[in-house]
């Protein structure tokens, strides 16, 4: 198979997890993130920071897949060779991993406040979900037109993003905001477990991922 750029994998495996390129922009990034949590804490929006965790959980697993696609095929679906201060995995920097631990909330807030209310004749929650989804995949296609994010496989663009990365994160958002507190916690705890689990198991013991 012909793909678009495999040396943008190598570049990215290069990179891997090494402290070279690290840029202190990166702590006022954190510190913002946890602000932005600390706020939504502080009004009492836990349904808004239900959304955000529940968002960030898949983002992980996703990640985790990548990665594991990549170790098995030779070639991750997405890589970032390039331009991030610290790459967590082969298709992951800590820029990308701190935009989406706030765009679970950030999409939650766009919602509104009744889950029955309908836009353009469509379930606001649905709706919030494919609009996030169709922008974050719009996103994409301007990235991948940059050296610091690929789409390695040429069957691999905006539509399969969109299907199976863009609207399962926006889905676990805008659906998972209005959950009971219950499946809130049990959805996002097992989900983070299992990361952790794999992360542990696949990254730290095997070196997978």
């Amino acid at each position: 198979m012909v793909l678009n750029n495999p040396q943008a994998t190598y570049e990215a495996l290069s990179n891997l997890r090494s402290g070279d390129h690290f840029q202190w922009y990166v702590i006022p990034l954190l510190i913002f993130v946890i602000y932005i949590y600390a706020n939504e804490y502080e009004k009492g929006n836990y349904r808004a920071i239900a959304g955000g965790l529940a968002l960030y959980m898949v983002h992980w697993l996703v990640e985790i897949v990548n990665g594991l696609i990549q170790y098995f095929s030779g070639h991750a679906l997405w890589t970032v060779p390039t331009g991030t201060s610290f790459s967590i995995m082969v298709g992951v920097g800590i820029e990308i991993s701190l935009m989406f631990s706030v765009a679970g909330i950030i999409a939650c807030k766009m919602m509104p406040g009744d889950p029955g209310q309908k836009v353009l004749g469509i379930n606001n929650r649905l709706f919030y979900t494919f609009l996030n989804a169709a922008l974050a995949s719009v996103i994409e296609i301007f990235l991948v037109r940059t050296p610091v994010f690929v789409w390695v496989y040429p069957w691999w663009g905006a539509l399969p993003v969109f299907l199976t990365v863009y609207i399962p994160f926006f889905a676990a958002a805008c659906y998972g905001h209005d959950w009971s507190t219950g499946k809130q916690k049990l959805f996002i705890g097992t989900l983070g477990l299992v990361n952790i689990v794999a992360l542990i198991i696949f990254g730290a013991v095997l070196g997978w991922i």
